[in-house]
């Protein structure tokens, strides 16, 4: 079954949803999407959009920020330009109808972690729902969009799926639209676009503890990878320090104003342990925090800690967090009066594909967007709210690109259409949960937060034998969307577990026991797997 298209989207958060909303200016566009449309990344995303817009800040603020927090790996010229661009997709989005946060006649600007300035639009404390309620509403009604729910993606379409093709080098791959599994009708379908998009968001399911929702299994990245894209700075994986253990996945955040308000962190012994690994104690940056509980967990061998609340006022802590009150109450946890268990959990993954400053990817007719792109804005750890804005920056930029470009290189009449001859519908299905339990339990083990050649060494003989068992089980076995997320999962482990090896030192969010120092001399560079 054949689906030809202009654009191709595969992914609807707001990276996917802002571009086919400009690219419909321009053809027709198939959005795909693995589960609801408003099932994403964006939808999680409670923060805000940083942007220059208070009188008091100034573009140099942002990019020197941003620069700082990357641990200078980060491109300047791409920093530069996703800053200076950012009011004015602010005003686009204002102008679709997303309802941020006024003070006054002006927007409410609120300050994060790693921020010299307010500058973080928002809509309350649930930012992103809100720009996906405005976006899915544009969307919804345009007459050249057609959304596909519970699709999900199998394989980019390239020169190696055309019939009678000889070997084309790996400079000149062509990506034509993707194989897509029809999940309710259990059908694979081919999707043929001359302009194809990844938008497909994170892969923190790669990992036993994550803030991510179910569907971010790093699909866009193992799929490009597979087709031949360059992939960039994997080991570079952003962990929130308090997530509220045992939550369910994703897991639920609480938030690090709970301990600017006043919150103390205690192992399992009660022991307030912050103050030995950094002098500014509970109020220490996220990252020195999420290596502090992770050591602790380590060296005891516990699987969670706790966040002590109890010492300040109980009115004064409902008034403050209500939704957090709430849910942990939901969870048999009254906050003013018990200990709130805790765990760090997977957050962001600052590498992906490499794109440059249009979101072309180095495979001809596919562009990367989000958090599966790597297009050099967060270097070795993501600035807080950044990531929004360089979804919308780029979304922009891309239509753009595409726009200026005109005719694109029309569709071969010669694709194969999607053959499972000589497999079967396995009752192995054991296989599938089994396996991801284990990718996840490894990399959570050996990939976190510390790290050290031992671990690692250990987690890349491990994920060798599990992605052999994968491909194995892969190449008899009718696809389903356990098995597609499986060999996805165990793809991006796999890049992850070797871009970590690869970096001998200790920058941003990759930190090793046995290279702690950073080393701009040899590694102010990125990590490069073709």
């Amino acid at each position: 079954m054949q689906n030809t298209t202009d654009f191709l989207v595969i992914g609807s958060g707001i990276a996917g949803l802002s571009y086919a909303l400009k690219a419909a200016e321009q053809g027709t566009v198939a959005i795909v999407t693995k589960k609801e449309t408003a099932e994403s990344n964006t939808n999680y995303a409670q923060g805000g959009i940083a942007a220059v817009i208070g009188s008091d800040d100034a573009f140099q603020f942002h990019i020197d920020d941003t620069m700082k927090a990357g641990g200078y790996l980060c491109r300047r010229e791409v920093v530069e330009m996703v800053v200076k661009e950012g009011p004015a997709r602010i005003k686009e989005l204002t102008d679709i109808g997303v309802q941020f946060t006024r003070n006054g006649p002006g927007l409410d600007l609120g300050r994060e972690g790693g921020h010299s300035h307010h500058r973080i639009v928002h809509a309350a404390d649930l930012t992103g729902k809100e720009i996906e309620r405005a976006l899915l509403a544009r969307v919804s009604s345009h007459p050249n969009i057609s959304i596909f729910e519970n699709h999900i993606s199998i394989d980019l379409i390239t020169e190696h799926h055309l019939f009678g093709a000889g070997k084309r080098s790996h400079d000149s791959i062509h990506c034509w639209g993707a194989y897509v599994l029809d999940v309710d009708a259990n059908v694979v379908k081919t999707f043929l676009a001359g302009t194809t998009l990844l938008a497909t968001g994170g892969a923190g399911h790669v990992y036993l503890h994550t803030t991510n929702p179910l569907i971010a299994t790093g699909d866009g990245v193992a799929m490009a990878y597979r087709a031949g894209a360059k992939i960039s700075n994997m080991e570079f994986i952003q962990f929130h320090p308090t997530t509220l253990f045992n939550s369910g996945s994703p897991s639920f955040l609480i938030s690090e104003a709970v301990r600017g308000f006043g919150a103390v962190l205690r192992n399992r012994q009660g022991v307030d342990f912050m103050r030995k690994y950094d002098s500014r104690g509970d109020l220490a940056p996220r990252d020195v925090v999420a290596r502090a509980i992770d050591s602790e967990l380590k060296r005891s061998g516990d699987e969670f800690v706790y966040l002590d609340v109890r010492h300040c006022d109980a009115a004064k802590t409902r008034s403050h967090f209500p939704n957090i009150y709430e849910r942990c109450l939901k969870h048999g946890i009254d906050i003013t009066k018990d200990l709130i268990p805790v765990v760090p959990g997977a957050h962001y993954s600052c590498g992906g594909v490499v794109t440059d400053v249009d979101g072309a990817t180095t495979i001809n007719g596919l562009f990367a967007i989000g958090e599966v792109a790597m297009t050099g804005l967060h270097g070795a750890n993501r600035l807080a709210s950044n990531s929004l804005l360089e979804a919308v920056v780029y979304s922009h930029r891309a239509a753009e690109r595409v726009q200026r470009n005109g005719r694109r290189d029309p569709i071969p009449g010669n694709i194969l259409d999607w053959d499972d001859s000589g497999t079967n519908n396995s009752e192995e299905w054991v296989l599938i949960s089994h396996n991801r339990k284990e990718i996840q339990q490894l990399m959570w083990d050996y990939v976190g937060i510390v790290r050290s050649n031992h671990r690692l060494g250990r987690a890349q003989r491990r994920i060798t034998l599990i992605v052999d068992e994968v491909k194995d089980f892969y190449k008899r076995t009718k696809v389903s969307e356990g098995l597609i997320e499986l060999r996805n999962l165990a793809c991006v482990a796999d890049l992850i577990i070797r871009s970590a090896i690869e970096r001998k030192e200790s920058r941003g969010l990759h930190f090793t026991t046995d290279h702690p120092e950073t080393d701009d001399t040899n590694w102010l560079r990125d990590t490069v797997i073709n």
